[in-house]
């Protein structure tokens, strides 16, 4: 397997865990997603996963040094339940790989006694949502069903969206192998790569705060969404491809 997932520290005892992952893709709705949910709740890092088939590249950081893409597994308590959250830089390069990730960080889940994942995801809209609506699937129905009753997110997707590409799809489709209860949790969000899905993101985390019953302080996101929308207006994104000709929205995930 050319995926493995090292430990940084001594994880605790977890008590009926939920891991929700979060990586790069359309509006980057899921990074930015777990990403709030790590920092507010000081979420610590407890395995890293390395790998081959990701990008070629590195970041500069704020000391202005190069680093390599990550991604990583946080741990974090809440009053009802711990919370994993897999966050990170990159998802990985090839189909296969994609494909050797998902069994790494299920196998991973097993090891941890962790039943319960929620993939987080973006529709990609051909202009930008006032309210973006937020939709559930999953390889089973009761999973799904009991999902919805907890959130009141509707399943209805079919006929609305093509295939849920990447770590967020494939990781829900294996589930089943792995004896684990998967959902993916989509928000439509604009779909010009350009575009930084918060409001999309504000949606998930409301439907993750009903379904893990916590509260949720969204004041840092909202600034954050209005400072944005400000900066895109004015780059003149926006306007520019804020409508297309044609009828209907067709949408896609990633």
């Amino acid at each position: 397997m050319s995926w493995v997932a090292r430990p940084t520290g001594k994880l605790p005892v977890l008590k009926n865990p939920v891991l929700i992952e979060g990586l790069p893709g359309i509006g980057n709705v899921g990074k930015v997603t777990t990403d709030f949910l790590i920092d507010q709740l000081k979420a610590k890092k407890v395995f890293e996963f390395h790998g081959i088939s990701i990008p070629h590249s590195v970041f500069v950081n704020e000391k202005n040094l190069v680093e390599l893409p990550r991604i990583e597994l946080f741990h974090a308590k809440t009053k009802s339940r711990d919370i994993l959250l897999l966050g990170g830089d990159v998802q990985p390069l090839s189909e296969e790989s994609c494909y050797e990730f998902c069994d790494a960080v299920l196998a991973l889940c097993t090891q941890l006694h962790c039943k319960d994942i929620i993939a987080l995801g973006g529709i990609g809209l051909k202009q930008v949502p006032k309210k973006p609506k937020t939709y559930c699937t999953g390889a089973d129905n009761a999973t799904v069903k009991e999902f919805m009753k907890k959130t009141g997110v509707t399943n209805k997707l079919y006929g609305i969206v093509g295939p849920i590409v990447g770590v967020s799809g494939v990781l829900v489709g294996l589930s089943p192998e792995h004896k684990a209860h998967a959902v993916a949790l989509l928000a439509e969000t604009y779909g010009h790569p350009m575009y930084l899905g918060l409001k999309g993101a504000r949606e998930l985390l409301m439907v993750l705060s009903r379904y893990l019953n916590m509260k949720i302080n969204l004041k840092l996101l909202d600034e954050d969404m209005a400072e944005l929308e400000d900066e895109m207006m004015a780059r003149e994104v926006l306007p520019k491809y804020r409508k297309f000709p044609g009828k209907g929205e067709t949408s896609y995930i990633g």
